[in-house]
């Protein structure tokens, strides 16, 4: 008898998680393949939702999953540990050791052999050698990320709130260096919780006097990745409340008092978030021969294997997949990464089968971008024919695509009472984290 075909994938983000379970469900619960999942965390929650948890207006621990548990469920097996090199003769991922919080090492150096690997490591901030960035910007590349960003603007709120009673204090200047979606969402999160709070107990903070949101974008307008109508109505949403846009201001320096622009202009900011682009893990940029981009993406064919070796697959923002047409490469969206651990899923049984495998093409269903409670807004159907969408339609749609996340990790019927679950508790918990 054969022995089952050893399948690993580095990367328990959407579409390495996604993919895992397929192939559990299919493969590894019938003993046709041994699938196991790599990744530096115990945990995962969906990236999107990394702006709410650092807004505090998502509690990490409701909505993260346990790798060890979904490997229970799934039939596949959960590794904790580190990529940080590749064997493509032995065929071996090389996994860092790992250390517990007091640098003591827990798990050795090891190495897994596969048959077929998966790399779906996700992506990182691109600070882009700014001066400054890395030293004194917040980033929310992970929950612990996100996480550190709550308790900062907490416990900065306090000190404000704490300060502002006995004396007229100085204002709490806040900025976020970025545009995109993540930009966005982010800044309006933010004016949110700061009105909230204040509303829980913090009440010396006046909000429109005491905290000042900038948010500063290179290009010429916000969301640049929505039609222009869109991003001028996301615009007008944010100024109404208040957020100092800038546009067409490039960042050449950050310091511990603010943000310098390359028009000369000094940006105040006690706190700077940064989310102003991505790039692939560095240990990529030099892979063992295996093809990488500018910034570090794995270069792959249509059918996502990488060009220099069809045994090795990679998918989502780690990627850098042709687009069918010939017109650039596949945008680093959640959706395409839901998209692509499908595809891999459906070419790793045909190739079982000896049979060669397919392009993948990606399906554009537009883009939302939610402005917290006060309004979303995006297109449907991207591209040609695509239809604008705002308010509580566009909401629901947004609220829609976590759902299809859960559903492909937990199947339909448990993630409908996970939904429900989740309202019920958001209508007995405080709308925002305290603590």
């Amino acid at each position: 008898m054969s022995k089952p075909c050893r399948i690993v994938i580095v990367g328990g983000g959407a579409g390495g998680l996604e993919l895992a379970t397929k192939l559990g469900d299919t493969l590894g619960r019938r003993d046709k393949a041994e699938i196991t999942l790599i990744d530096a965390n115990r945990t995962h929650i969906w990236k999107p939702l990394l702006h709410e948890v650092a807004a505090g207006t998502v509690d990490v621990g409701e909505h993260q999953l346990e790798y060890l548990a979904q490997a229970r469920w799934h039939h596949f097996r959960f590794r904790l540990g580190y990529m940080d090199g590749l064997d493509r003769v032995k065929q071996e991922v090389q996994v860092a050791s790992s250390c517990n919080a007091r640098g003591e090492q827990i798990i050795p150096r090891r190495s897994f052999g596969y048959d077929i690997l998966v790399i779906a490591v996700g992506s990182l901030s691109n600070d882009f050698g700014i001066s400054g960035v890395a030293e004194h910007c917040l980033f929310l590349d992970t929950s612990v990320q996100a996480q550190q960003f709550q308790q900062q603007l907490l416990e900065t709120l306090l000190q404000l709130h704490t300060t502002t009673a006995a004396a007229p204090a100085a204002p709490l200047h806040m900025a976020i260096v970025g545009g995109g979606a993540t930009g966005v969402e982010l800044t309006a999160q933010l004016h949110e919780v700061t009105r909230q709070l204040s509303s829980y107990g913090l009440d010396s903070i006046d909000p429109e006097q005491d905290i000042h949101l900038n948010l500063i974008e290179a290009g010429p307008r916000i969301l640049s990745a929505l039609p222009e109508r869109l991003s001028k109505a996301a615009t007008a949403e944010l100024e109404r409340l208040g957020v100092h846009i800038h546009t067409g201001e490039r960042v050449v320096e950050v310091t511990e008092e603010g943000i310098r622009t390359a028009s000369g202009h000094f940006i105040n900011a006690r706190i700077t978030v940064w989310a102003a682009g991505i790039k692939a893990p560095d240990f990529l940029a030099d892979l063992h021969g295996l093809e990488s981009n500018s910034i570090n993406q794995l270069r792959v064919h249509e059918s996502l294997q990488t060009t220099q070796d069809p045994k090795i697959f990679a998918l989502g923002d780690c990627a850098d997949c042709p687009m069918h047409d010939g017109n650039g490469s596949v945008p680093p969206r959640a959706q395409a990464a839901h998209q692509q651990a499908s595809h891999v899923a459906r070419q790793i049984r045909r190739s079982l089968k000896n049979k060669p495998a397919r392009a993948y093409r990606y399906r554009d269903y537009g883009s939302l971008v939610t402005l917290g409670r006060y309004t979303t807004v995006g297109n449907l159907m991207g591209g040609v024919g695509s239809m604008m969408v705002s308010g509580w339609i566009a909401r629901m749609v947004y609220l829609s695509l976590h759902q299809m996340h859960l559903a492909a990790l937990y199947g339909l019927p448990r993630s409908l009472l996970l939904a429900l679950a989740n309202m019920l508790r958001r209508s007995l918990d405080p709308q925002v984290k305290l603590h």
